[in-house]
């Protein structure tokens, strides 16, 4: 299955390697395999599919991730989907803006 990209260069994702512990708890409550695990500790592996929903987040023991879920441009690119319009997340219009 073909992967969606959401945003180039991750929107509000933030990962602190330092505190992972390596669960892999993000491993598995991330739908779109933003997060892999490598040498016992996870990493970002595909930052641009993640859709700030916040499990990862959420569902991390230490803290090590931090996402502003439901906000920035994964949000508007989803209300615009659902209402059929062009996404509206008052980001620069041009083509360096998150929606652009």
């Amino acid at each position: 299955m073909k992967q969606m990209s959401y945003l180039q260069n991750g929107q509000t994702l933030r990962f602190n390697a330092e505190r992972c512990v390596g669960c892999g708890r993000c491993v598995e409550v991330c739908p779109h395999q933003v997060f892999a695990l490598e040498q016992r500790k996870a990493s970002i592996m595909h930052r641009e599919w993640c859709m700030e929903c916040g499990a990862c987040q959420k569902n991390c023991p230490v803290n090590a991730i931090a996402v502003q879920a439901g906000v920035g441009c994964a949000a508007a690119i989803i209300q615009g989907y659902l209402k059929k319009t062009a996404p509206q997340c008052g980001c620069s219009t041009s083509s360096s803006g998150c929606c652009g």
